[in-house]
């Protein structure tokens, strides 16, 4: 083969693989049919998440009826966990909505870029658009795998704390019910008894039973946040972390431009 007809497959094959990329492979990388499961595991966090979230809302709204202040700061504290579900609920989404918007910038723009890069520096044969070209298409690589990857992981983290996250949700919803009858009991004495006798009788009998057992419910909504802050935020960071890691690691260190002088060769 001569070095004419070398140089043209190194030039047409990478503007092929471009065009290959951009109308066969991003068709299937960017629709949602291709990441099914992956939008199946999402839509399952987030039915989770607006459980708890439900729930530590409603178990908020029921301590506030209990008379005097003795739930007031277990109230607030679960109103504040409701915000916190809010911003992993928002994550979700994110992500969601990510995992067909990286296939399509992969497949449609980087990786093509890449090619093109190839194809131009056959005739310029410089080390760095060489280097830069490689860094844009592992990058599209990298982007697109993260996502269903860390789903993947998140998934194996969840399913340990499943059946925790079930039991906090059946807890909560007790304890909101009991909540609701002492307070009914609480205004049904009130009514029968006195104001004072009514609340004396309550704290009595009933509410300081269910402030204990809110308080554990408390720690059991702390725990469901922790593992879905981890499963829907620090795991999708951790996993983009180590991509990025891997493609330094496989192209090397980067090239610092200020430190390159004219005649010195790059990366020596």
């Amino acid at each position: 083969m001569s070095e004419k007809t070398k140089k043209i497959l190194k030039v047409v094959i990478p503007i092929v693989i471009a065009l290959i990329s951009v109308f066969v492979v991003a068709r299937f990388a960017a629709s949602t049919e291709f990441h099914a499961k992956t939008i199946q595991s999402l839509d399952e966090k987030k039915t989770t998440v607006m459980e708890l979230t439900a729930a530590s809302t409603a178990a908020s709204a029921a301590i506030s009826l209990l008379p005097g202040d003795t739930g007031i700061p277990i109230a607030e504290k679960l109103a504040d966990l409701s915000t916190y579900f809010l911003f992993v609920l928002c994550a979700l989404y994110l992500e969601k909505y990510l995992l067909t918007i990286t296939g399509y910038a992969a497949f449609v723009i980087l990786i093509p870029a890449a090619c093109l890069l190839f194809s131009f520096n056959v005739f310029r044969r410089s080390r760095s658009v060489n280097r830069a070209a490689k860094k844009i298409a592992l990058f599209g690589l990298a982007i697109t795998v993260v996502i269903p990857a860390s789903v993947k992981v998140a998934d194996m983290v969840e399913d340990t704390y499943k059946a925790s996250i079930n039991s906090t949700l059946e807890s909560a919803k007790e304890a909101t019910e009991e909540i609701e009858e002492s307070a009914e009991d609480s205004k049904n004495s009130k009514d029968d008894e006195g104001f004072l006798a009514g609340i004396i009788s309550t704290v009595q009998n009933g509410v300081s039973g269910v402030t204990n057992k809110i308080q554990t419910v408390l720690n059991d909504f702390i725990e469901a946040l922790a593992v879905m802050i981890v499963t829907s935020c620090i795991i999708p960071i951790a996993v983009l972390f180590f991509f990025v890691w891997l493609v330094k690691a496989v192209l090397g260190i980067d090239i610092d431009v200020k430190s390159v002088r004219p005649g010195k060769r790059i990366g020596g």
